[in-house]
């Protein structure tokens, strides 16, 4: 039985039987600890073994497995296949992480963070993570693991999530940098920078960004990218379509951005 393929990334949803044996290459052994939920000030939920944790964000996946040696490969590979189980051997479905819909990279010196473009595709990857008895993290393209995850509980833990995520969001709005505030910079090159967010999103889109009079689509984050406390000022992150990131701040009477190494301060 196959249902409709929702994103060119995403695997159509099919039943598979997979081998135990299959499962368990690469060491990876299957978690049977309990989901919790941290609603503040960043939520997230998780479920976490003695050595590797499934950590869930507002906007990505962070993911610890039993080895330093395998989030450098996962990063390396630019790939981590998400594959979801309806009971310990039968794949229903999976999501194929890639450089062209997510970020893979290495954070706090271990855990792989994945950062998805679509906030569409995360969602994917949070209901079938709801729906599922497991969740087997490997290769990508290939039946070697990086790790099990046992999902029981895992549902209530996505709603508290969600729940929480949207409160933060809600509570962000109000402290959204005016509309009409320019930036201006730089280094080398120098830049006029004039971040809008948008009435109308356009899907996930709901910020639009101009460089020097180019303009790009971007969306908003209103949490500072993990579990790290937020700089004095942060009002709210916009991730642009081509994968540039602008950090809006305000404090007292200075409103400022920072794009890549820079400083641009309001100059209207």
């Amino acid at each position: 039985m196959t249902a409709r393929n929702v994103t060119p990334w995403r695997e159509k949803m099919r039943f598979k039987t997979i081998s135990i044996g299959a499962l368990m290459m690469g060491m990876a052994t299957t978690a049977s600890a309990e989901w919790s939920v941290n609603s503040g000030p960043n939520p997230n939920a998780f479920i976490q073994t003695g050595n590797m944790t499934l950590e869930l964000q507002c906007d990505r996946i962070r993911f610890a497995p039993a080895g330093y040696e395998d989030s450098q490969d996962i990063v390396e590979k630019q790939g981590l296949s998400i594959r979801f189980l309806k009971n310990g051997t039968t794949e229903v479905g999976a999501f194929q992480v890639g450089a062209e819909n997510a970020a893979l990279q290495i954070v706090d010196n271990y855990p792989v963070e994945v950062s998805f473009n679509s906030q569409q595709d995360y969602g994917f990857v949070l209901d079938q993570l709801a729906a599922n008895a497991s969740v087997n993290l490997s290769m990508i393209d290939q039946d070697v693991s990086y790790g099990i995850f046992d999902l029981k509980g895992s549902s209530a833990a996505i709603r508290s999530l969600r729940s929480a995520c949207e409160s933060d969001n809600n509570q962000g709005a109000s402290y959204e940098a005016p509309e009409g505030i320019v930036y201006c910079g730089g280094g080398a090159i120098e830049r006029v920078i004039e971040p809008v967010i948008l009435d109308n999103p356009e899907g996930e889109w709901d910020a639009r960004v101009t460089v020097n009079g180019e303009s790009i689509r971007a969306m908003t984050a209103y949490s500072y990218f993990g579990n790290s406390v937020p700089p004095a000022g942060f009002v709210v992150a916009l991730l642009g379509e081509d994968r540039s990131e602008f950090l809006i701040f305000s404090e007292r009477s200075a409103n400022w951005l920072e794009y890549g190494d820079y400083r641009y301060d309001q100059c209207n």
